[in-house]
């Protein structure tokens, strides 16, 4: 048995892994959906010191406390951040990393430093309190604020993250315009990594969810990179 802990994209809460967390559950899986503070049901937490920094916590938190071993982390979008900075700070109780359709970021980088022009005037559209940039009109209606903080501060990597050996990316290739194509073209030449592409949008958990169900059930497996995909993948 897998322990997966799910970390959501900007706006979102655990909930957007709904059906996933049914359906690792039922393959005798231990799924954690989390809500990073400050958003969704934690939205009561938001203040101006809401940063990257307490969205790790936030995650390392529920590992020490659960004393989870062997995690597989999977983060969409903006968890790829959080995911990063976990990994390199608990790098002993993480086994895989699944990032999708997700950031890979460097020590140094921010939300802001590898976001597009475009999706900077979004996370500056921010709320009258100045904490928080609001959700796309065209997200779920469940969606809240998400903490400005986090998108500005720079990840800092002290280099555990090494230690991680199987990691995984699944890219969702319906975008055409994606801010994440390049990672995808990146980490596809690198033989450390398993690289999916799925016929899908950004959500890949509403829109992939089968594709999905099968790369994750694979990275929790004993093959990491070199592991054949499942139908759909790279």
């Amino acid at each position: 048995m897998a322990t997966f802990v799910l970390i959501p994209g900007m706006c979102h809460g655990g909930w957007c892994f709904q059906d996933l967390v049914e359906d690792l559950r039922g393959h005798g899986h231990q799924a954690l959906p989390l809500t990073l503070s400050g958003v969704s049901e934690r939205a009561h937490l938001l203040r101006g010191g809401v940063n990257l920094d307490t969205h790790i916590q936030d995650v390392t938190g529920v590992l020490e406390a659960g004393d989870v071993r062997d995690a597989v982390l999977a983060g969409h979008s903006y968890g790829g951040m959080v995911m990063t900075g976990v990994a390199d700070r608990l790098p002993g109780r993480v086994a895989a990393l699944a990032y999708l359709d997700a950031f890979v970021p460097e020590d140094g980088d921010s939300c802001w430093t590898l976001a597009s022009e475009q999706e900077r005037q979004w996370y500056a559209d921010v709320e009258e309190t100045g904490y928080a940039t609001r959700p796309l009109p065209f997200f779920d209606p469940r969606a809240t604020p998400h903490p400005v903080a986090s998108l500005l501060q720079p990840l800092r990597l002290t280099g555990g993250l090494a230690s991680v050996r199987r990691r995984v990316y699944v890219y969702a290739d319906r975008d055409v315009r994606s801010a994440f194509t390049s990672t995808y073209e990146r980490l596809r030449e690198d033989p450390s990594w398993t690289v999916h592409a799925l016929d899908s949008g950004h959500n890949l958990m509403r829109d992939a969810p089968r594709e999905l169900l099968g790369i994750l059930l694979g990275a929790a497996g004993p093959g990491g990179p070199g592991t054949p995909p499942v139908a759909g993948g790279w």
